[in-house]
């Protein structure tokens, strides 16, 4: 993409965040023109004095062909929101990143992934508690997202490598500086069978006020967020906070009252968290009991135009078999095969008396021009 390089260019900028990129868009019709519009035009456009200064600087200092040049040459592949190939849980969330660095593969597997986080200094009950609930998830085809700290994250991906699984993690700086140093290795790990993922330009140092907003990554390339361990004050829970914002599940694992990296998570679910005693509970509570098989329908069988009418009616609110004919204008027997389908491939569950809902979100996995 020709633009690419443009994109690259604003993301380096400081105080170009999502917002201005969008404003951009809007005013300008794409970023190469925005990058080479006049202070007036910029201006108008909605950008404030200081990032125009900022802006001003690095256009006159910045190669982009070589910014360009640099992601490539380290093995680094950069989606924007104009790319397909984009994140589709991600682009849905408010102050969603317009540029991503990903080093490794991001998959349609990923389509089910889970946040999975926690406190950096685990206690054994912690460390066992992620393992085994990871391990049962990854062998369920579950993608593990977290953010590669010590502790926690760190236990999560490894699990989920040691199953056979996929992980995906979210940094807090640029992909060429990996935070904590001593998990270099299990970067490379995770390279090689799932992906590394910031939205920090490359030379981006792992400075503190990068890891909050990272967790809206974490929790937005997910269907939900598990809390394993965590204190009172935990980025763990800036996760858990993030991923309610964006109308996700928070699930938590109950521990010792008395012990101080339970505290966090009790108090989760004494807010309404739903507590997890075993994998079962988030599977079935994100109706992933059945992935694989899911994945594999959706794969071979294409979305039909019955199913595309049929969607077009379905909500989170339940509706009878017979309501939904009325509404499609279609036979009775064409609806309930095209349910019965429509269920082998994850994409509406019936929840009694005929009634059915939609399993996940209705958007471009499903729908077809």
């Amino acid at each position: 993409m020709p633009e690419r390089k443009y994109w690259i260019g604003f993301n380096i900028v400081k105080g170009i965040g999502p917002a201005k990129v969008r404003a951009l868009l809007d005013a300008l019709g794409d970023l190469g023109s925005a990058w080479r519009a006049s202070p007036d035009e910029l201006r108008a456009a909605g950008i404030d004095r200081r990032a125009l200064d900022t802006l001003l600087a690095a256009r006159a200092s910045l190669d982009l062909d070589a910014e360009e040049a640099r992601v490539a040459d380290a093995g680094i592949t950069v989606l924007t929101w104009d790319d397909a190939e984009y994140p589709r849980r991600l682009r849905e969330i408010p102050n969603s990143p317009p540029v991503l660095y990903v080093r490794g593969l991001l998959s349609e597997a990923d389509e089910w992934a889970l946040a999975v986080v926690g406190t950096r200094r685990a206690s054994p009950y912690g460390r066992e508690v992620a393992r085994e609930l990871v391990t049962a998830l990854a062998a369920s085809k579950i993608t593990i997202v977290s953010g590669l700290a010590r502790g926690i994250d760190a236990i999560a991906h490894q699990a989920a490598l040691d199953a056979g699984g996929r992980t995906i993690a979210v940094l807090g700086s640029g992909l060429d500086m990996i935070y904590p140093s001593e998990h270099r290795r299990l970067a490379e790990a995770i390279a090689e069978s799932g992906a590394l993922v910031s939205d920090y330009a490359l030379g981006t140092p792992p400075e503190s006020g990068n890891f909050p907003p990272r967790n809206r990554i974490i929790s937005g390339l997910s269907l939900g967020a598990l809390v394993v361990e965590a204190g009172e004050v935990s980025g763990a829970l800036i996760t858990a906070d993030v991923a309610l914002e964006q109308g996700k599940p928070v699930f938590a694992v109950p521990g010792n009252i008395l012990a101080r990296s339970s505290r966090g998570t009790n108090r989760l679910i004494q807010q309404g968290a739903k507590p997890v005693l075993g994998a079962e509970d988030i599977l079935e509570e994100l109706n992933l009991t059945m992935v694989v098989e899911h994945a594999e329908a959706r794969a071979t069988l294409p979305v039909s135009e019955t199913e595309i009418k049929l969607l077009n009616h379905l909500s989170v609110e339940p509706i009878h078999v017979d309501s939904l004919r009325a509404l499609a204008g279609l036979p009775i027997a064409e609806v309930s095969s095209a349910l019965a389908m429509m269920e082998l491939k994850g994409m509406v569950r019936q929840v009694g008396g005929m009634n059915y809902i939609l399993a996940r979100e209705k958007g471009a996995v499903y729908l077809v021009e």
